[in-house]
């Protein structure tokens, strides 16, 4: 999808040093990619300690049976 953005250069040629991007396009993919990778593990983060483990669950029994 064809977009128009003002983006800083400075932040572009940055992005694309320091992770040795080719093009500001794949610059941008990787920071959009990385972007809502981490809000994604912000939303788990939030949830620890609100999950219910089964007290009697047994992880090396699993284990076991691969």
């Amino acid at each position: 999808m064809p977009t128009n953005l003002a983006l800083d250069d400075k932040l572009i040629r940055e992005a694309q040093t320091i992770g040795k991007h080719k093009t500001k396009k794949s610059a941008v993919t990787a920071a959009l990619k990385e972007y809502i990778q981490r809000r994604k593990q912000k939303g788990i983060i939030q949830i620890f300690g609100e999950i219910e483990y089964d007290p009697q669950y047994n992880y090396k029994t699993q284990r076991k049976k691969k």
